[in-house]
């Protein structure tokens, strides 16, 4: 037993996939090396694909054209709803249209400093590779991107680089790739090669002789559990930051399909990484149910400052120049305002603690864009940024032209996952996970722009080979619906509906959320420490035994009932959030996103223990009430050697 008995330590683990080949050969040798399937053959077999953004819509698209019979499920009213529309500043590519000294190598470097050296270099450099026929993958799909006079793509830069990679549509750019898998999707269900449920939401997966042949589902208009078999399943349903209650996320982004397949031996990676969004609308009051993200993009042409005297209420365009501490320029002379965003946001906050932060509780900085205005025109700016100026002021009554935006940092990203090889396989035989649901490429804090480019690179270029290997040992042996091993799975999400229903507490699922996602914000949030994860973890068990003993959920299972879709999903970041402070406890070090308090250089900033963390913390359910078990993967570092991230 480890860590005061909280967790076991177990065998270590390996991807054995990615070819020992020089990195550059790796994703050609790899891809030169699987297996193929006729086409003949692809039409006897079937693909299960939990989820319709980038990831999950990019493939169930690609894998339909390549002949495969595929199911495609959402718990959206459509697939064009997925959260991935929500993104807004860009996507990332090496493509060097600015010749200011891109390159794939310069991309893969930068992704693995802006992780701090928790990455694994086969996925991150497969990524940078990647990332240049994903630009024309979209460009022929039809996708709007901006451009120059002259016609060619327009880039600009994001936080953590030095070179401006990243391709845009205004500061809608996750709505337009959407647009564009969703069409490819749309064509591959006229043509019969997939089939979409939407409004199901998956509540287990079905393991049959230890491989992945299926899931139950529910149908959320009627209540109906359903099951769906197939050769091989792929889970792409996004990331976990909802377990915060306030997040830049959708109400409805959820880890259930990650975390039932977790119990069911899909080991979980890294789930302490979770990024805080430095440019977000600040909280306006408890009644707030989500927090709005303000792209990333802005940090271009806006300045990042506060008053440089603590408590300075004053309208901010009454402080003058000499008034103002324009800290990230100040800080980090060479990369500025364009920090990445766990330093960005850590500076925000000890601006903040430090008593210099602006708005309601001094909760807040300055993002300025009067000298962009003055340099560039308002019509340049407003080119750029119109609709993101737009959405803030209707939310705040402020009108950014005039008065500089505040922002503060929130629950935006999760670089923890379910553990992935190179191949996206899980650690269950058939298991696929794609997009923000694996833990592979970002390491311990996400560069901006690169989750459009995760996603589209997992669902177009990465699952359709791997997942081709995969089933060219099929076929395999056809599952009855009656199997012991499919009625068991729907049995246990029956008997879980039935238990909350049944329960007929006094508390709303929302109150027991909220207070699950401010407990969780405070000890597992921006800072960490050992004293603030133990109280955290002495709290969440009596906490989750309250919530299945007191919840109240209104009407039944037989229908649209969407507390108890809430109370489903809350029942799941109960558990998780137990696992994440469990992992952040025993990574007795600070990197990217976490950034424990007790590990930190003189100036404040994070201070890695390669010695003895460098390493993917993968973590097996041992059964209720069991502690996990921790399986390392080492990290080894043979192109970009780990030293202190600096960005100075």
């Amino acid at each position: 037993m480890q860590g005061e008995g909280r967790y076991v330590l177990g065998d270590p683990i390996a991807d054995t996939r990615a070819p020992d080949s020089p990195i550059g050969d790796r994703w050609s040798d790899r891809k030169f090396s699987a297996r193929l399937v006729n086409p003949a053959n692809r039409r006897k077999m079937s693909v299960i694909v939990v989820g319709t953004g980038l990831a999950g819509g990019a493939a169930a698209a690609t894998l339909g054209e390549a002949g495969y019979h595929v199911k495609s499920f959402c718990y959206q009213d459509s697939p064009r709803r997925a959260h991935s529309i929500a993104a807004q500043g860009g996507i990332n590519a090496a493509k060097n249209y600015r010749y200011d000294g891109d390159s794939v190598y310069r991309l893969f470097y930068d992704t693995v400093k802006g992780g701090d050296f928790r990455s694994r270099e086969s996925n991150v450099h497969r990524l940078a590779e990647v990332s240049l026929n994903i630009i024309d993958q979209c460009v022929a799909q039809g996708v709007p991107f901006a451009r120059e006079y002259s016609g060619l793509l327009d880039t600009r830069s994001f936080g953590g680089t030095q070179v401006s990679r990243t391709f845009y549509a205004r500061g809608q750019t996750g709505q337009q790739l959407l647009l564009g898998a969703y069409q490819a999707l749309e064509r591959q269900v006229h043509a019969g090669t997939v089939e979409v449920h939407p409004r199901t939401e998956m509540l287990d997966l079905i393991v049959v002789d230890g491989k992945a042949r299926g899931i139950v589902t529910r149908n959320l208009f009627t209540g109906r559990l359903d099951v769906h078999l197939a050769d091989a399943v792929i889970l792409c349903s996004g990331g976990y930051g909802n377990v915060y209650y306030l997040s830049t996320n959708a109400k409805g982004s959820n880890v259930t399909a990650a975390w039932r397949a977790h119990k069911r031996g899909a080991l979980f990676a890294n789930p302490c990484y979770t990024q805080i969004h430095p440019t977000c609308i600040p909280v306006s009051g408890e009644y707030q149910s989500k927090l709005t993200l303000m792209s990333e993009s802005l940090r271009n042409d806006g300045r990042v400052w506060v008053p440089k005297e603590r408590g300075d209420d004053r309208n901010p365009n009454d402080i003058g120049e000499d008034e103002r501490d324009y800290y990230l320029e100040r800080q980090y002379p060479a990369f500025g305002n364009l920090v990445p965003r766990d330093i960005a946001s850590r500076a925000a906050k000890n601006m903040c603690d430090a008593g210099h932060g602006v708005g309601p509780g001094g909760l807040g900085v300055y993002l300025d864009f009067k000298d962009a205005i003055e340099r560039l025109g308002r019509s340049a700016v407003e080119a750029k940024y119109g609709n993101l100026f737009e959405m803030y002021e209707r939310i705040t009554g402020d009108d950014p032209y005039e008065r500089p935006m505040r922002i503060y940092p929130a629950i935006h990203y999760t670089m923890g996952g379910l553990w992935v090889d190179y191949d996206l396989r899980s650690t269950i035989p058939g298991l696929f996970v794609g997009g923000e649901a694996n833990f592979s490429d970002h390491g311990a804090n996400r560069l901006g722009a690169s989750a459009l480019m995760q996603g589209l690179s997992d669902g177009y270029f990465v699952l359709p080979t791997t997942v081709a290997d995969y089933l060219a040992d099929a076929p395999f042996d056809e599952v009855p619906e009656d199997h012991p091993a499919v009625q068991e799975a729907v049995d246990a999400a029956r008997s879980r509906i039935d238990k909350l229903l049944s329960a007929n507490g006094n508390r709303t699922v929302d109150s027991f959320h909220r207070e699950l996602g401010q407990l969780v914000w405070d000890q597992c949030g921006m800072a960490r420490s050992k004293e603030g994860l133990e109280k955290a973890l002495d709290r969440i068990p009596s906490l989750r035994a309250e919530f299945w003993r007191d919840v109240k959920i209104v009407g039944t299972g037989d229908g649209f009932n969407q507390s108890l879709e809430k109370a489903n999903r809350v029942a799941d970041f109960m558990e998780l959030a137990e696992l994440m402070c469990i992992d952040a406890l025993h990574r007795e070090e600070s990197c990217g996103g976490h950034f424990r308090v007790e590990s930190q250089t003189e100036d404040g900033e994070a201070q890695r223990d390669d010695e003895n963390f460098s390493y993917v913390a993968a973590w097996e359910y041992a059964g209720d009430n069991q502690p996990p078990v921790l399986h390392k993967e080492d990290l080894e570092f043979s192109y970009v050697h780990p030293t202190q991230r600096s960005y100075k």
